[in-house]
Formats: structure tokens, sequence, C-alpha cells
């Protein structure tokens, strides 16, 4: 009877389990997980660069699948399926879309974005596929024009600096600036050396002075006191009549019927005093010339 095992048998196995370990490792490499269940769509993209296979599928920043395969649709030119390998829990919207971002450090990857659709998309449909720009790609499209744009200016401005620099002007007014800040050095050390010497004499006097103030602030202190003393109601009292006996004096003068309101408003009276005043003055001068004319003496 025949041997079942053969030599021939082993060497085959041996290659088959050696092809078998082999596949699966380079699938456990790549990070595909052939023994976790896992539900299949697909999402179509005109650019798949960067995106590789086992890139990680997230949905707000989780992992919840990777791409399982890219394959370029040849029934659709211009389009390359993705195949997306997903959770076997997760529930897709119909309305969701598979969005290819990139990253400076981990590359490609595809994110989830989540619709509002109440319809849950069956297992192995599409998925709106969506790119956003690349980064660098954004960066030339966007930055590099206006870097170019300024680039002119900030050479102008590099060469007007340059001819400033060199301007002959420029060190003269540095020199001078040399010159006024060792000015203001030597007036700072003088100013040291006066304050050191005359600011003791200067407040010694402002004691003094000081000395004075208090001085004077008692003795205005002290005259307060006596203003304080002083009868001020009955001056008061007094001012007041004062005030008032010139408020009748004053009456008596604008009163026509009154002998002061006659002699200064009525012109007869006036002249009639000056009359009298005149003959009297007549009168005397008279008797000075005749004096025995009015009196009479009479000898024993």
């Amino acid at each position: 009877m025949k041997k079942i095992i053969t030599k021939e048998f082993i060497i085959g196995l041996s290659v088959i389990l050696a092809i078998l370990i082999l596949f699966f490792g380079i699938e456990y490499l790549k990070g595909i997980n052939l023994f976790k269940p896992t539900n299949y769509y697909v999402a179509s993209y005109s650019n798949v660069a960067g995106l590789e296979t086992a890139a990680p599928v997230q949905i707000d920043g989780f992992k919840v699948g990777q791409v399982r395969e890219i394959k370029f649709n040849y029934e659709k030119p211009g389009k390359i399926d993705v195949i997306l390998a997903l959770n076997k829990s997760l529930r897709i919207p119909e309305d969701s879309k598979a969005i290819i971002g990139t990253t400076l450090l981990s590359g490609a990857y595809v994110e989830i974005k989540l619709g509002k659709s109440s319809k849950i998309a069956e297992v192995g449909s599409n998925i709106e596929g969506v790119v956003l720009p690349d980064m660098m790609a954004s960066i030339s499209d966007n930055l590099l024009p206006g870097v170019a744009n300024i680039l002119p200016r900030v050479d102008s401005l590099l060469i007007s600096l340059n001819t400033l620099a060199s301007d002959p002007a420029l060190l003269k007014s540095i020199q001078r600036m040399d010159g006024i800040t060792d000015n203001l050095y030597q007036t700072t050390n003088g100013l040291s050396s006066v304050m050191r010497k005359d600011v003791p004499g200067i407040m010694g006097n402002a004691g003094r002075v000081a000395n004075n103030l208090d001085s004077i602030t008692k003795n205005l202190g002290e005259l307060s006191y006596q203003l304080k003393q002083l009868p001020l109601g009955t001056t008061v009292e007094n001012v007041n009549d004062l005030t008032g006996n010139l408020a009748k004096f004053s009456e008596q003068l604008n009163n026509p019927n009154s002998s002061l309101g006659m002699l200064m408003n009525d012109p007869e009276f006036y002249n009639r005093i000056n009359k009298v005043s005149a003959d009297i003055d007549s009168l005397i001068i008279d008797i000075q010339k005749n004096p025995k004319r009015y009196i009479s003496i009479k000898l024993l």
C-alpha cells in the first residue's frame, strides 16, 4: 500500500501555506484585516493623487475603516473607483460624501461627511466622492502670486535702504547724534555735580521758607480768631442805622417841600439866601471901614 503522505505532497502543502502566509502577511502589513467583518462602499473620483490602499477612512477624526482597493473605471474614463471597507456596524445616510483630504505628515485620507437623509445607503452602493484642494497646490495658486507681486517691492525697498545707508549725509547725521549724546552726557554730569553741591543749601532755604509759612499761617489763625471776637453784630446794626439815616437825608433832599429840598430845588430861595449873604458881607465891609458909624464911644 502506497503512503498517502508523500514527499511531493508535503512540498506542495508547504508551498501553499507559504503563499497563504505571504498573502495574509502583506495584507496585514498594509493594515488590512481580512478577518474583521466590514461593509464595502464605492466612491468615484477624478483624481486620487496621494491616496493609497489601506489609507484610513475617518468620521470627525475617528477611524471607521480603510481604503480596500483603488482601481480605474474603464467603463467611465476619467473616473477612479475607491473601495471603502467600513465598520459593519456603521450606517451611512444616502446623501453622505467621501472627501479626500491630505496632511503634510500622514499623506492622504478619506473623510466621511455624514448626510442628513433618513434613508441609509445600501452596502456596496456608491457614495459621492469629493476631492479637497491640495495644500501645496493651494499655496502655489493663492500665496505664490501674492509673493511674486511683493518681491519687486521688497527689491525696491532693499535698494532704497542700501542707497540710504551709503549716503554720506546719514553718516554725518550719525556723527552729529554722537556729539549730541556726548553733550547730553556732559550736561548730565554737570547737573549731577550741581545737585550734589547746591541741593543741601536749597533744601535749607526750603526749610526756612516752610518755617516762615508756618509763622504766617499761625498769624493768620490769630487774626481770624480776633476777627471772630469783634462785635460784628453791633457794627452791622450801626451800618444799617447809618444807611437808614442816609436814606432819610436823601429823601429830604429830593422832597421839594423840605428846607433842604427847597434849598436844592427852589431857585428863588437860593437867590434870596445869596442876596442875604451878599448884604451881610457888604455890612461887615462897611463896619470895618466906618466903625464909628455903628459904634459910639463916649468918654467922661
